[in-house]
């Protein structure tokens, strides 16, 4: 049986000339001139992909992703955005609510298929790896934009099943590191981007922050709080001329399970685990088994 894709554009000819290669790639296309009904049918019928146009008569674009990338049921369903919205700013937002892939029109059909085949791609290799859900984002350097992120990751957390309390823990987390990166990693320079991988999966929750800078040493941050000395690092600051602060990554580590970062030091990851029994995490685990 062909895999489904719906095809979500005001535009009836340009409905058909995708219907038409979709159906030269094996694939059954579906095509709904507005957005109201994308949702539902979405839950319906679980297309394989998804083509959304930003500009419909009735509900934007970035609306239905959003929706359809906060629900659990869906936002494993890979989403390609295909708009004549050719700003920096429409192609960060359109990645920041979750869409696997930005073409702007007019695009051609290997460009096309070659998106297509990258998120299906990007499918298999998480059910491979047993990810119940993944959605990376893109966002400028501005706090803003990370304050805007945070809620949309707050909402992600409450239907993953964390507590209230929990939430409460990692979305601080993510604001800080989030504020490390583009403060420190980028240095404010806005037309950096900053990724954000969410990921959950049957135990835990997992999100990498990564900036494009030079990266840093952790064991070698004067400027920054430690666990032996938390304030001695703020006569470091004042004469650097650097306003208060520094406690970001000691705050962190103590509000998640796990927290890292790569070698290079441009990419922190942390974890939250489920707080059910039959979910342990991995040390909690191995001293159970230690104290039987």
């Amino acid at each position: 049986m062909n895999q489904k894709v719906l095809i979500v554009d005001d535009e009836n000819e340009m409905g058909v000339i995708l219907s038409q290669h979709l159906r030269y790639w094996g694939y059954d296309p579906t095509h709904l001139l507005e957005g109201k009904d994308v949702v539902e049918w979405v839950r319906r019928n679980r297309p394989a992909v998804i083509l959304l146009d930003l500009m419909l008569p009735d509900i934007d674009g970035y609306s239905i992703c959003e929706t359809l990338k906060l629900d659990r049921e869906t936002n494993m369903i890979p989403v390609v955005m295909t708009t004549a919205l050719a700003g920096a700013e429409d192609r960060v937002h359109g990645l920041q609510v979750g869409a696997n892939a930005y073409l702007t029109k007019p695009f051609t059909a290997d460009s096309l298929r070659k998106s297509i085949d990258d998120t299906l791609n990007w499918l298999e290799d998480l059910k491979t790896n047993g990810t119940e859900g993944e959605i990376r984002f893109h966002l400028q350097s501005d706090t803003h934009y990370l304050e805007e992120l945070n809620q949309l990751l707050g909402a992600l957390f409450l239907f993953s099943g964390l507590t209230k309390v929990q939430v409460k823990q990692f979305t601080t987390a993510v604001r800080e590191l989030g504020t490390n990166a583009i403060e420190w990693g980028h240095r404010r320079q806005l037309d950096r981007i900053v990724t954000v991988d969410y990921r959950i999966d049957p135990e835990k929750i997992t999100i990498k922050i990564k900036d494009t800078g030079p990266g840093f040493n952790r064991d070698n941050l004067p400027h920054a709080a430690t666990p032996d000395d938390p304030v001695g690092h703020m006569m470091v600051r004042e004469a650097l001329g650097i306003r208060d602060g520094g406690f970001g990554i000691l705050m962190s580590t103590g509000l998640v399970d796990e927290l890292s970062y790569n070698e290079r030091g441009n990419e922190v990851r942390i974890v939250k685990y489920f707080a059910v029994s039959n979910h342990l995490r991995p040390d909690a685990a191995k001293s159970r088994s230690a104290a039987n």
